[in-house]
Formats: C-alpha cells, structure tokens, sequence
C-alpha cells in the first residue's frame, strides 16, 4: 500500500466522537436504558472514548462491551485464512436496551450487518444505533451509520486506515492509501 495523505489527526478524531457523543445523548432524549458495544478492535477504543464523554457530560457510567463478529461474517470461507477469534465481552443484558454498535470505518455494510447477527444472538435489544468514525460510501447492503464523525468518500482501490495509539503505537490518525 502507498501512503496517500492524513484525513483526520488527534485532535479532529477527538472532536468527532465527542459530537456523536452529543448526538447520541440528544437523539435517546438523555441515557436511560443505553449501551455501547464496540465490534472488535477499534470499534472497542470508540465505544469507550464516546462512554467517556457521555460520563463528563452527564455524569452517567454507561456499559460498555466488545464483540466479535468473526464467526458471523459471510466472508469467512472465502478468505480461507483460519479466523482470528477475538473475545465477545457483554457483561449485561442486552434485552430491551438501546444498543449503541460502534466501529471505526462503515464501507460495505457486512460488517455491520455480522454484528446485528452476533448481538440477536445475545439477546433482543429495544433497538441498535450505529456509530462510525469514518463513512467511506461504496455500501453492499441497505445499512447506513445513524452517527457519523466524518463522511470521506474513496474508491474502490483506496484503504481507509485508523490508528490509535493504545492498539497500534502510533500517532492517532485516519489516513488514506492506494492498494
């Protein structure tokens, strides 16, 4: 992959979650009955930064888990690579919350659509909201995020890249590359 420019750096990644933070909060009308569940990996660190943001700003400790969807994805097969099976961790009930999904970049839809398969299987939440850091376009499935901290639109031989520090040991950033 050739390196083609920085999208977003620190700081407009913070300001990004912390207005999803906002819109979340405003949309539920306040946070009774909310959970945030962040796919697997980086979708895990948003889910925490935006309960962080939710806890300073209404005072509130929203739960939070982590799912994998590697078993629930349609391409698993295809790939024909042995999945890496990272830890589902939903410490609640889901049943009759408002389950806010979180990852870090929506492209074709299937992940997302993995992870509404993973979570009916634990539980029948009231309703899932999605919240993505980056909307790329280019959807495969009728899915689009109900937050949105940046719409960035790329072809098909473009690769979104986020990186945080606490998974990645670099600089926090969403960066674009050619394949």
């Amino acid at each position: 992959m050739v390196f083609k420019s920085q999208l977003l750096d620190s700081p407009a990644i913070e300001r990004a979650l912390r207005r999803i933070s906002f819109e979340i909060i405003e949309k539920n009308r306040g946070t009774d009955n909310l959970c945030i569940i962040g796919i697997q990996r980086r979708g895990v660190f948003i889910a925490e930064k935006i309960r962080n943001n939710i806890l300073d700003t209404e005072g509130v400790q929203i739960p939070v888990g982590s799912l994998d969807i590697t078993l629930y994805r349609d391409d698993i097969i295809i790939d024909g690579e042995n999945p890496i099976i990272n830890s589902t961790d939903v410490p609640f009930d889901i049943t009759g919350k408002k389950v806010i999904l979180t990852d870090d970049v929506l492209y074709t839809g299937r992940t997302v659509r993995a992870a509404i398969d993973t979570l009916f299987s634990l539980g029948r939440p009231a309703c899932i909201q999605f919240a993505a850091l980056i909307d790329r376009g280019h959807r495969e499935l009728p899915i689009k995020a109900d937050y949105v901290g940046k719409n960035i639109p790329t072809s098909h031989n473009e690769v979104v890249k986020v990186t945080f520090k606490e998974y990645d040991n670099c600089e926090t950033a969403v960066s674009i590359y050619n394949k």
